[in-house]
């Protein structure tokens, strides 16, 4: 569908605020009660549920640094508190001695279901509720629309 012309620009920009505020005020209330209720700040959240649903609960550390949208140093600090808390372990790749692997414990498989149980009660309640299951179908399918229509070339 093409856009209309006559969209006018105060308009415009109006939207893309509303959807950076309506995005910025549910994400810090789920982070905040993932937080409250498991332990786990914003960083320590995305890098286990990534390995919780990644083959056999790992990931090249690489790989997850990237994904998670983390400069390598700032990958190493989070990687090295979720060890130290037993959530993960580093385990060198037999095949390619420059590929470490990050892989969620036992325990830390545990903390990942119980966080996205959380996650997913909150947006229950956050977005599902207030928006009902089209639309948000139809935010997600416009976010995606927006990853593919945006993402790197």
């Amino acid at each position: 569908m093409a856009p209309d012309p006559h969209t006018d620009d105060d308009e415009i920009v109006t939207w893309w605020g509303l959807v950076i505020e309506g995005y910025h005020l549910t994400q810090d209330q789920l982070m905040r009660e993932i937080d409250e209720r498991v332990g786990l700040a914003p960083g320590a959240f995305d890098i286990l549920l990534r390995l919780v649903r990644s083959p056999d609960h790992r990931m090249p550390m690489t790989r997850l640094a990237r994904e998670a949208a983390l400069s390598s140093g700032g990958f190493t600090k989070v990687a090295d508190r979720l060890c130290r808390a037993d959530l993960i372990h580093r385990q060198r790749c037999d095949v390619d001695r420059r590929v470490t692997y990050a892989v969620l414990t036992e325990h830390g498989v545990g903390v990942a279901d119980q966080a996205r149980q959380v996650c997913a009660e909150v947006l229950r309640r956050r977005v599902l509720e207030p928006l009902g299951t089209g639309a948000s179908q139809e935010l997600a399918e416009a976010m995606r629309t927006l990853r593919t229509a945006n993402g790197e070339s």
